[in-house]
């Protein structure tokens, strides 16, 4: 099996997120654990903030976001259904600027699914 953009990803992200943290900077350390925290279960399960994560990323363009989410999401149990339609409303909100990361988003879906099926 060859390597995919998202296995890539996966390896960019891991490396320097060590390396951000081996900067030992308070402020940055305080940020990342933020970040963690708010996905955490709270009056809204933390599946449903992934969720939301993963609009907020559509509709900021961030397609290192989306990917992040999108593991998340799928980790998660949320189906393709709910995911789209999910992506729909970053479509509606974001306008027509949005639909190069729905694409992107669509593709990251496909690349999950068939590494899941060939586990």
């Amino acid at each position: 099996m060859s390597e995919t953009r998202l296995d890539q990803f996966e390896a960019y992200r891991q490396k320097m997120n060590e390396r951000v943290m081996s900067l030992d900077h308070l402020g940055v350390k305080r940020f990342f654990n933020l970040d963690t925290a708010a996905y955490r279960d709270g009056a809204l399960p933390s599946n449903t903030k992934e969720l939301l994560g993963l609009v907020a990323s559509a509709v900021l363009r961030c397609n290192d976001c989306i990917d992040y989410h999108l593991i998340q999401c799928i980790d998660a149990g949320w189906s393709d259904e709910e995911i789209v339609d999910a992506l729909n409303v970053a479509l509606v909100v974001g306008g027509s600027i949005v639909i190069p990361h729905l694409r992107h988003a669509i593709e990251t879906i496909d690349l999950l699914r068939e590494r899941a099926g060939n586990q």
